[in-house]
């Protein structure tokens, strides 16, 4: 799903993305980003641990620097999802973000063990949902609009 958007984002030539695992981001990359396209599974009706991390590891260092930015999320579900949207979206507003979009929920339909620990496929109408997230994000970015 965030290659997906990426692969929309990256059809605006003027727009740089980077595509960062939660491990991965810092502090320095969200101060360097003009936008944010948030992407987790949900486990447990929350966001993934290392989503959250991620959060915890930099709310504070970046708190009243990027007020006003654009963000948008992404959530892969099993069932629901709506709990780590509302978890972003609480993030978000501490962070001051502008949400750009509602989030995008896909949701797998994962409900026994044997399918919650199989990967999963994305079909080609959800991946297509996110390539049109990145795309409308980087649009807006590169058009001045957010």
């Amino acid at each position: 799903m965030a290659q997906a958007a990426r692969a929309g984002a990256e059809t605006e030539a003027d727009v740089n993305t980077r595509l960062l695992a939660a491990d991965d981001a810092g502090v320095n990359d969200v101060l360097a980003a003009d936008g944010y396209l948030f992407a987790t599974p949900e486990n447990l009706a929350a966001m993934a641990g290392r989503m959250k991390d991620f959060f915890d590891r930099t709310y504070y260092p970046v708190l009243d620097r990027i007020n006003g930015r654009p963000y948008a999320s992404l959530i892969c579900a099993g069932s629901d999802g709506t709990n780590a949207a509302r978890q972003i979206a609480r993030i978000a507003t501490g962070w001051r973000l502008r949400p750009v979009a509602e989030p995008l929920i896909i949701c797998t339909h994962a409900q026994t063990p044997e399918v919650i620990l199989a990967p999963k496929q994305i079909g080609a109408a959800d991946l297509a949902s996110c390539r049109d997230l990145g795309a409308a994000l980087a649009a807006g970015l590169a058009g001045g609009i957010f």
